[in-house]
């Protein structure tokens, strides 16, 4: 199965941090293929800047490919599905991520039970 990590996911796994459960690296694991958008990096640069998350944004993009984990690029189709979501969540990085996951296709984990209103293609992971 291929997945696309939530930003907070794929900080806990390659922080290797207790956040991520046991369940969680097991689908990492377990995974065919596991994607990180080049949006989570965007967020992570943005809330870093606003002191609303820790993390060097540089450092996490070169992790990307150091975890064994492929890159996925946001696309203009990305973006156009954005506008068809419900507005079940205001997050506009998550928003992204979920259309993402739609357009690709891919399994899109978090730990966002609010995503879950996407879809089965949403898996919350505890």
């Amino acid at each position: 199965m291929k997945l696309l990590l939530d930003t907070p996911l794929f900080l806990w796994s390659v922080t290797e941090s207790r956040s991520l459960t046991t369940a969680a690296r097991a689908r990492i694991t377990d995974a065919d293929a596991i994607y990180v958008s080049a949006a989570s990096i965007w967020e992570i640069a943005i809330k870093a800047r606003l002191g609303k998350m820790e993390g060097d944004a540089e450092q996490l993009a070169m992790a990307i490919d150091a975890s064994g984990f492929l890159e996925l690029p946001v696309t203009a189709r990305h973006a156009a599905v954005v506008a068809k979501l419900p507005i079940h969540h205001s997050d506009p990085f998550d928003r992204i991520l979920v259309a993402q996951s739609l357009v690709e296709p891919l399994r899109f984990l978090t730990a966002d039970r609010t995503l879950a209103a996407y879809g089965s293609h949403v898996e919350v992971l505890e």
